[in-house]
């Protein structure tokens, strides 16, 4: 009997001792990537100490991933935080955050929480993930934590790929989760990165270093609620594959890797494309024209992802491909996203914010210039800045003047220099390249009934001062044009 007690506890030591190298296995790569991309002058400044924060929610999971951090913090050294965002959907919420600060209060780590209101939101199950990691990104923020941790293992990277799979995914949906990546569009900010070292361990070690360390963890009772999609697969198909296909998550696991050295790949295609196909901030439609479906749509997904727009559908994909190549050379195409709008305007493909009609502005702005450099419209969305300049009007002048701020309404006439014509708004915005889109947005000054200023065209010359000495003009600037 003795003899079985001392085997099974060499056995526990064993595994212990596997899933702790595992762990700090994984925390080494993961630190690894986040120095690689860190803009810091290696030559003057010296290695930070470490700083990491556990998303903890209380679960098994979770309660394990503390455990390691714990362990490894105190024989490396650092500062280890943990924190919990409070739902507030279950009545037991309350319980498990007290159980989560109670927790760390016990074993020496810093804890903070954010509660979270869902009240309202059509999709509880998005909406609260979104608003869990904005909380969990801002908590970083307010504790200068750079590299946030969480407990995904390697069933949740299986049930992703499921799940991916089952929704037509494409290689980028069937990468799963990567073991470390930057996530501003969750986080809320580009310098945090967010790291999953259980990624290559399994629920069932996890259950069994749970119970051999005695962690107490609490359980959510919306975990076996089936009408959430991870949990039917999670109780109900992939038992069944298990049935069949042991072991299959290791599998599916190797799936996600080969996926994602397939994306890498993708992305770095669609970089040299883009570089070759990008003429100001907008793509030659000429260079386009001669890549293959599949390398064009590849650049398209991945100018999408970097101008930081939502993923579009397929269908959305071709029917823009569509018109982008077989619209009329002269014709004016406008492709409409939920986040962006696709322009073709001579040969080049434009990315702009979607423009309501309703949110220009409806009536024009009476003002008075009283000596300052610039002066902010927000009806407009933009600020008139008031600058030096050789030629230009003279300060008194402008001082004196009702002024007005408009937009393009008809009919309006411009005259940049003594020497060129008059010529209506409309020829200068065509002489200048100004795409049509833009011209509705664009702002104009008027002195009482004389126009003296164009946006994207500039000053006309019978505002300007006939003698020398100081001398101003408008230049307007959006607010998007600012960030």
């Amino acid at each position: 009997m003795a003899s079985s007690r001392n085997s099974t506890q060499r056995s526990n030591v064993a595994t212990s001792f596997v899933l702790q190298n595992e762990f700090e296995r994984a925390l080494g790569e993961i630190r690894t990537r986040v120095s690689l991309c860190a803009t810091v002058d290696s030559a003057t400044a010296s290695a930070p100490a470490l700083s990491i924060a556990i998303a903890f929610s209380g679960g098994l999971d979770s309660a394990v991933l503390l455990h390691l951090a714990h362990v490894y913090v105190k024989q490396h050294g650092g500062r280890l935080h943990a924190f919990h965002v409070h739902h507030g959907l279950s009545p037991h919420a309350d319980e498990w955050a007290a159980h989560c600060r109670k927790t760390c209060d016990a074993r020496g780590i810093a804890f903070d929480m954010r509660q979270i209101c869902l009240e309202g939101t059509r999709s509880i199950e998005e909406a609260a993930r979104k608003r869990r990691y904005a909380a969990l990104g801002e908590m970083c923020r307010t504790h200068a934590v750079s590299l946030l941790l969480t407990a995904h293992h390697q069933d949740d990277q299986a049930e992703t790929v499921l799940l991916q799979l089952l929704r037509g995914s494409g290689v980028a949906g069937l990468s799963g989760m990567d073991r470390a990546n930057q996530a501003a569009d969750l986080l809320g900010d580009d310098a945090l990165w967010m790291g999953r070292p259980l990624l290559d361990i399994s629920r069932d070690s996890l259950e069994a270093w749970a119970q051999q360390h005695q962690l107490l963890h609490v359980e959510d009772e919306s975990n076996a609620d089936p009408r959430y999609a991870r949990n039917a697969l999670r109780h109900h198909v992939m038992p069944l594959i298990a049935t069949d296909f042991p072991g299959f998550q290791q599998r599916f696991v190797r799936t996600a890797q080969h996926m994602q050295s397939a994306q890498r790949l993708l992305i770095e295609l669609a970089e040299q494309d883009l570089s070759a196909c990008l003429v100001d901030h907008c793509i030659d439609v000429a260079k386009l024209a001669g890549f293959s479906r599949d390398r064009v749509d590849n650049l398209l997904r991945y100018w999408f992802g970097s101008r930081g727009v939502r993923m579009p559908s397929t269908a959305w994909l071709n029917e823009m491909r569509a018109q982008l190549f077989e619209a009329k050379e002269d014709a004016q195409l406008c492709v409409t996203h939920a986040d962006c709008e696709i322009h073709r305007y001579r040969q080049k493909v434009f990315m702009t914010p979607r423009i309501d009609p309703a949110a220009l502005p409806q009536a024009a702005q009476a003002f008075v210039w009283a000596g300052e450099s610039s002066l902010y419209f927000p009806a407009f969305g933009g600020t008139l800045h008031i600058e030096p300049a050789e030629e230009g009007m003279s300060a008194a002048w402008l001082a004196a003047q009702s002024l007005c701020l408009d937009v393009r309404r008809g009919g309006e006439v411009l005259k940049l220099a003594a020497n060129r014509p008059t010529r209506s708004l409309k020829a200068h915005y065509q002489a200048g390249d100004v795409p049509p889109w833009e011209r509705v947005r664009l702002p104009i000054v008027f002195a009482d009934k004389q126009l003296i200023y164009a946006a994207g065209i500039g000053m006309d010359c019978h505002a300007f001062a006939p003698a020398k000495g100081d001398r101003l003009q408008f230049r307007w600037v959006f607010d998007h044009e600012n960030g």
